[in-house]
Order: structure tokens, then C-alpha cells, then sequence
């Protein structure tokens, strides 16, 4: 197939998908589809909520368009998935996005097809449930009529400097034809090259343990601050001596949220489970870091309590709401188990992040402020590191006596009354 007949429908538009149409929209012919309405009405008028792309860039090109109906991306030949993989409340890994879109992209397939997967999922997943629903919805035949490529998605929300087209990108197929297909569709958009995995299954494990290492090392700084806590020790303090070696990996404690780091782990344990094998660090990684908000909340109360501070009643603003800095995304964002356990002791809360969208903290039914009083909270928690409170001084916002926990360790140590 020639270049100029390719056209590409990018499935889902949100922190993957949107960079990723935008990057092919300068080669070829791009379709973006959202089933979220109001998304393709946003990014129709040249806004991304995400801030993951600019204005600019969202109207630099005339092959780039947006839709929600399914007839507009009929015509692709090119279609990549990039819908989320979430855990439903037992940690299970849920496929049902993935399964939506694959019976979409089903519907619509035709005779030399390429169906190509970012989204993260467990070892076999691509071939052994999308490749099969694709075959189901179309009555085409893998590797025959229809080709599979999985290239999982590296986008770090928020990250500037560590760009879709920066990054090294993993590329698979269904075959070895596919993979050399895939692999130079890629090459058009990536600049640092792209890595060839021998099966898609490899190029799905690979994905997993990449966000399951940052988990273990995360858990293990976590452990790391409970142990020295009880040990009188500032953890900052060892890991930033530990550091000076030169092959010390300076990780920080604190809370694992998001789209990726808190979520594929279980899907390797829940593939591994399924097989026979139960993993043992990594689901006491996954336990760690599940507790650090209770933890974190343990703390702040031993440290009212130690003020003589009553947490009940107590006014209290929490800097940060989003599950890392300089970025609006929410998914999974601890900070909010941190607001719930404190409004369990009537602590009278609000939340200060100039990142986050009005609408998008109305749905997380969380008590926003966008004006945070001076000489007013007996407890300010700095919880996650943006740069605006980088460059701000917290405790104004105490009252007379009231209580500093910087949880990020990000402000000077004479400032704040404990950090984690």
C-alpha cells in the first residue's frame, strides 16, 4: 500500500490518542472518534482540556478531523485503539472499553485492515480476546484478510519534555509482514526510533513491567518511610545521601495514583493468577502503596493530636488534587482518599489545584477552592509538587499555631511542622 492511500482512525481521544492523531495528522489523513460528545465539540473548537496538545497544533492541519459517529471512520484502513484499561473495584482488570471499541472497529472492518492496540492490557489480551471479537464482528480471518499490530502507549501526562515523538516506541504484529508494517507507519512520527518486539505478547509484557518496576520501587521508598519514621530518621535525608552512588535510583514515597502505575500491576497478577503462579512482591508492592493514604492520614492526626490540634471541626486546605504535578488529570488520584478520611473526623476541608477543570472537580464531588484564605487553616497539607507551589509560601494560609505536612517534600524542612 502506498503512503498517500493511507487513512487512520484513532480510537479514543484522551491523554494517547489525542498526541497520537495529531503526530499522524502530519503525514496522512487522521479521523479522531470519541464516543464523549462534548470531547469532539471541544477539540472541534481547537481546545483540549488535557493540555496535552495546543491550540495551534490542533489547527495546523487541514487532515485532521474529529468525530463521535461511527460512518465518519468507515473509510480508515488504519485503526488504533487507544481506550483506557481500567480495574473495576475488586482490582480486576476490565476490559470493556477495549471490548467496546474492538466490536466498533469489528463492525467496520474491511479486507486488508490493520487494527493496531496501544492500550496497556495483560500478555495475550490483543490476540486472545480483541483479535477474536474483531474476527466475530467482521467474518474476516486473522492474518488473512485483516492484520494486528500492538504498539503500547508510553504518553506521560503532564511531561513536556518526554514527548510522544521522543519516546522510543515498542511496535509488534500479528506476523512479521504486520510488524514491518507497523513499524514503518511509526517511524514517520517517532523520532527516537522505534524498538521491534518478536511477538505482540512480548511487546504486551513489556509494557506491564515497565509501570509494575516504578511500582515495587515506589512501595519500597513507601516501607522505607514508615521504617524510618519509627526510627526518627527523615527518609529524604537517607535517600538523597543513598543518591550520591552512582548507581542508586533516587525514587521518592508518596501516593501512586493514575492511569497506568497504580492499575497495570494487577493486570499482570491477574493473568499470572489465572495461570497458576501468584506474584508476591509485586502484590505486596500493589498493597504498600494501596495503604499510603491511610498512612498518610494516621500521620497527620498523631501530628495535630502532638500540637494539640483537634482534627474535629478543623479547618483544613489541601494543596493539590491530581495524581502528579503540572498536570489536570484525576484518574485515580489518592489525594481524594486522603479528603474522605479527614471528613471522617468532620475536619471542615477544602482543596486548592489551579490545574484542575471546574467541571471535571464537580464530578469528583470535592470541595474546591480557588481562592484559599490567609491566617485561616489549623492544617495545610502540600500533597502534590506543581510548580506554582514550588514557588509559593503555604504558610500563609495557617492560622496561629496551625499545622504544616508536606507530603511531596518539596518546601525547605524549617517550614514545615512533618513531611513524609
Amino acid at each position: 500500500m502506498i503512503e498517500q492511500e493511507i487513512k487512520i482512525a484513532v480510537i479514543g481521544l484522551g491523554y494517547v490518542g489525542l498526541p497520537l492523531a495529531v503526530a499522524f495528522a502530519e503525514h496522512f489523513t487522521v479521523v479522531g472518534f470519541d464516543i464523549n460528545k462534548h470531547r469532539i465539540e471541544q477539540l472541534t473548537a481547537h481546545e483540549d482540556i488535557t493540555q496535552e496538545v495546543s491550540s495551534a497544533q490542533l489547527q495546523q492541519t487541514d487532515q485532521l478531523t474529529f468525530t463521535a459517529k461511527a460512518a465518519d471512520i468507515e473509510s480508515a484502513n488504519h485503526y488504533i485503539i487507544t481506550v483506557p484499561t481500567p480495574v473495576d473495584a475488586n482490582n480486576t482488570p476490565d476490559l470493556s472499553p477495549l471490548i467496546n471499541a474492538s466490536e466498533l472497529v469489528g463492525s467496520l472492518l474491511k479486507p486488508g485492515d490493520t487494527v493496531i492496540y496501544e492500550s496497556t492490557v495483560y500478555p495475550g489480551a490483543t490476540e486472545g480476546v480483541c483479535a477474536k471479537i474483531l474476527s466475530s464482528q467482521s467474518d474476516l480471518r486473522l492474518n488473512h484478510d485483516f492484520f494486528l499490530g500492538y504498539s503500547p502507549e508510553r504518553i506521560n501526562p503532564g511531561d513536556k519534555t518526554n514527548t510522544l515523538s521522543s519516546i522510543v516506541k515498542v511496535v509488534s504484529g500479528s506476523n512479521p509482514a504486520t510488524a514491518v508494517k507497523v513499524d514503518d507507519l511509526y517511524k514517520k512520527i517517532i523520532k527516537a526510533g522505534t524498538h521491534v518486539a518478536p511477538t505482540i505478547k512480548v511487546a504486551e509484557a513489556a509494557k506491564a513491567i515497565e509501570n509494575t518496576q516504578r511500582d515495587i520501587n515506589i512501595a519500597f521508598m513507601n516501607e522505607l518511610s514508615m521504617m524510618f519514621h519509627e526510627l526518627g530518621i527523615d527518609v529524604l535525608d537517607v535517600i538523597d545521601a543513598a543518591a550520591t552512588k552512582w548507581n542508586f535510583l533516587k525514587f521518592t514515597p508518596g501516593l501512586v495514583g493514575g492511569h497506568c502505575i497504580g492499575v497495570d500491576p494487577y493486570y499482570l497478577i491477574h493473568k499470572s493468577q489465572e495461570k497458576g503462579y501468584f506474584p508476591q512482591l509485586i502484590t505486596t508492592a500493589r498493597r504498600i502503596n494501596e495503604n499510603m493514604s491511610t498512612y498518610v492520614c494516621e500521620r497527620i492526626l498523631k501530628l495535630m493530636a502532638l500540637k494539640q490540634k483537634h482534627i474535629v471541626s478543623a479547618k483544613v486546605l489541601i494543596m493539590g488534587m491530581t495524581f502528579k504535578e503540572n498536570c489536570p488529570d484525576l484518574r485515580n488520584t489518592r489525594v481524594v482518599e486522603i479528603v474522605e478520611q479527614l471528613q471522617n473526623y468532620h475536619a471542615k476541608i477544602e482543596v486548592y489545584d489551579p490545574w484542575v477543570d471546574p467541571e471535571a472537580a464537580k464530578q469528583l464531588e470535592q470541595p474546591m477552592t480557588q481562592n484559599p484564605q490567609t491566617d485561616h487553616y489549623d492544617l495545610v497539607v502540600l500533597a502534590v509538587a506543581h510548580d506554582q507551589f514550588l514557588n509559593s509560601d503555604p504558610r500563609k494560609y495557617l492560622n496561629k499555631g496551625g499545622v504544616l505536612f508536606d507530603l511531596k517534600g518539596l518546601l525547605p524542612e524549617k517550614w514545615v511542622d512533618e513531611r513524609l
